[in-house]
């Protein structure tokens, strides 16, 4: 992995570059046994296989930092986005446009529905990914959405009802918006209808996430509606910056993310602002 990172193969051609010489050891033999004498199944030994890559694949994103000391959600983002090869690392640059929260497509009748779109692994490519990781896509609801055999990373601004305890905050209604302002116009009404339900404190400050991905997303999303005070409040008064993993966190995101997409900008300016905080 690391040889293949320096020659600037990385992502899902990494991954598939180096399941393809475990698989030339394990046909060299008639059998592959267990210390035990059992059987090991090719199924058996890929998910071995899956296992490894992911944990070399995230020592490289993570230098100089136990990933393994954050949860499962944070790992599964982060080698999702590097498995896409979403921020460019180590060769081409990614679009904003990967990060679009669906198309529409037309079905044969006609009639138009919902397609996945965006951050999108094969169901199985991704399952392979998160059991590598210790995670579990069924219980990743938040943060992964699966449709048939397809499953998508959900994006920062999706996350905003989830992070900022409201499920039903609409945007207000109006004349039409211009359609790049439209996300952030999003975000400003989330949080708003999270205030009028109570769900933020006098301060406008959301109730700290409970995992380092869910905190980093909350100050991005903070910094995107340009909520600078209460951003400083959650960063510093609430703790969230004093775990280190949130700014290993920020900063791995940095790489990883498409070089023009919102949520490199917003993670870039959480990350401006750590000196600035004391950090």
């Amino acid at each position: 992995m690391p040889r293949l990172a320096e020659e600037g193969v990385v992502g899902a051609d990494a991954i598939f570059a180096c399941i393809g010489p475990a698989l030339e050891v394990f046909s060299r033999y008639e059998r592959v046994e267990k210390a035990s004498g059992e059987v090991v199944t090719l199924k058996e030994y890929l998910e071995q296989v899956w296992a490894a890559v992911s944990k070399e694949a995230l020592s490289l994103m993570f230098e100089d930092a136990d990933a393994s000391g954050l949860e499962e959600d944070a790992r599964l983002t982060a080698m999702w986005l590097w498995t896409l090869n979403a921020g460019g690392v180590g060769g081409s640059e990614g679009d904003a446009s990967d990060l679009d929260e669906g198309d529409e497509a037309e079905d044969d009748d006609g009639s138009s529905s919902k397609k996945l779109a965006g951050l999108v692994l094969e169901f199985d490519a991704a399952r392979k990914i998160a059991q590598g990781l210790g995670a579990h896509l069924e219980k990743l609801t938040a943060v992964v959405e699966v449709k048939g055999d397809k499953a998508r990373l959900l994006s920062v601004a999706e996350r905003t009802k989830i992070l900022f305890g409201k499920d039903g905050a609409k945007e207000p209604e109006g004349k039409a918006r211009p359609k790049v302002a439209k996300q952030q116009i999003g975000l400003f009404a989330e949080i708003e209808a999270a205030e009028k339900e109570g769900f933020l404190g006098p301060a406008g400050v959301p109730k700290v996430g409970e995992s380092t991905l869910d905190r980093l997303h909350q100050a991005m999303i903070l910094f995107a509606a340009g909520r600078s005070d209460a951003l400083k409040r959650f960063v510093v008064d609430e703790g969230a910056g004093k775990d280190a993993r949130f700014w290993k966190l920020a900063q791995s995101f940095s790489a990883l993310y498409p070089a023009a997409s919102d949520e490199k900008r917003w993670v870039d300016g959480v990350l401006a602002r750590k000196k600035g905080l004391g950090f």
